[in-house]
């Protein structure tokens, strides 16, 4: 144990070797070549950036667009143009299957585009508004007809009318009939209706 302890603390006594210090040199090296190239991303960032600002600046002042699509570009540059169009007020989105044709899609507020023209750009289609419009209107037609359809089935399945109310002519003259009749059994009997009874006084005698 106490050579294994001085053998330790020989090796730390003697000065480094050539090797060693080759070692610290491309290791000062390559921490210079990092810190050069971490500065190189942080200036290209900052000048991509200023120049998103300068055209969305254009982009908003331009009464003319409503929209600006924007070649593919990498993950960081959409996150900055994002952010760019978010603090100008402005709605974005990126499209496209894969990470290498990605792009960037900003719009003005008042022209946000709806559900069915985001989708159109998911599915890599371009948006037709005129298009979209005849689908619409062909949906609408087509959800008209089918509720038509479904009430003309629901019509035919329950009659208009009830049976009472169709055939009351033929019940109203048969209820009048039965009536005669038990009016004419009761008087063959000598029954007398309720309502025709009068109560009479016995008479006396003076």
């Amino acid at each position: 144990m106490a050579d294994l302890l001085g053998s330790i603390l020989s090796s730390m006594e003697k000065p480094p070797t050539v090797g060693d210090q080759e070692s610290r040199r491309k290791a000062r090296e390559q921490a210079a070549r990092m810190k050069k190239i971490q500065e190189e991303e942080k200036k290209k960032k900052a000048e991509f950036r200023k120049r998103m600002e300068k055209e969305v600046s254009s982009f908003i002042q331009d009464s003319t667009v409503q929209k600006k699509k924007y070649n593919p570009m990498s993950k960081i540059e959409r996150s900055i143009l994002h952010d760019v169009a978010e603090v100008a007020g402005l709605t974005s989105f990126s499209f496209g299957e894969d990470e290498e044709s990605r792009y960037v899609m900003i719009f003005k507020k008042e022209f946000a585009p709806s559900d069915e023209e985001l989708e159109a750009y998911r599915k890599g289609e371009e948006w037709d508004p005129q298009k979209a419009e005849e689908r619409r209107r062909l949906r609408e037609q087509a959800a008209l007809d089918a509720q038509s359809a479904n009430q003309t089935e629901t019509q035919t399945a329950s009659p208009s009318s009830n049976y009472r109310d169709k055939y009351s002519h033929l019940i109203g003259t048969s209820a009048a009939k039965d009536a005669a009749h038990t009016l004419e059994a009761n008087q063959a009997y000598g029954c007398v209706p309720v309502a025709n009874k009068r109560t009479h006084a016995p008479s006396r005698r003076r």
